[in-house]
């Protein structure tokens, strides 16, 4: 993928603040193939252009296909902005494969991904304790991680939005802030600091938490 305009990327993914953000659905395959158009749209309308084709064409519900849509759509633009700050970061080195779904850069030689995600309700703690207690959440974020497409178990940095106003989900599309944040971290980073996560048959991946507070 060529060299993103991170500063169009954030402005394109705000267009997405004005409405609702709901599911309505669980994440399929099926529902991934109907919108697999949104890899290759970078432009809030020519999204919208494109449900409106794709409900007509496959005679789904409009209000569905825009969740489902637009939703998948955010979440990736704002993970590709992500990985490309990482990798303009001296010491991380972009994968060539750049379809490989368990590692998308190597941080001083060793693979990683990185997973943005909301701070999890479902975790049922407050984030005064999370903080003192980091590994429990990576643990948990591991195991409860989507088992479409990028699920596995190997080494990933998550970055961890959090709101005090509670639209956590907003905070994906503030690309300028997430970009000052990953930099102060990497400023200090040594390996020392990352996480061991220990899975079964003694499987280990190292994980961290990077947080995007407001």
């Amino acid at each position: 993928m060529k060299k993103l305009d991170l500063i169009h990327i954030e402005l394109e993914l705000k267009k997405r603040w004005d409405y609702t953000y709901v599911w309505g659905r669980k994440q399929s395959n099926l529902w991934d193939g109907y919108t697999s158009f949104i890899y290759t749209t970078a432009h809030w309308e020519d999204l919208i252009q494109k449900i409106a084709k794709t409900v007509a064409r496959h005679k789904l519900d409009k209000y569905e296909l825009f969740n489902y849509a637009s939703n998948r759509w955010y979440n990736f633009w704002s993970a590709m902005a992500i990985e490309q700050i990482f990798t303009e970061i001296e010491g991380i080195n972009p994968v060539e494969n750049t379809k490989d779904r368990e590692k998308d850069f190597y941080l001083h030689g060793k693979a990683f991904d990185h997973k943005t995600s909301v701070f999890p309700v479902g975790f049922g703690k407050d984030i005064s304790y999370v903080k003192e207690h980091e590994l429990e959440l990576i643990t948990w974020l591991y195991k409860n991680q989507s088992h479409q497409q990028r699920f596995h178990l190997n080494n990933r940095l998550f970055i961890i939005v959090y709101d005090k106003g509670g639209a956590q989900w907003k905070l994906k599309a503030r690309l300028s802030l997430i970009k000052t944040v990953i930099k102060n971290y990497m400023s200090g980073y040594h390996e020392d600091q990352l996480q061991k996560v220990i899975f079964a048959e003694n499987k280990t991946a190292l994980s961290d938490i990077i947080w995007v507070e407001q």
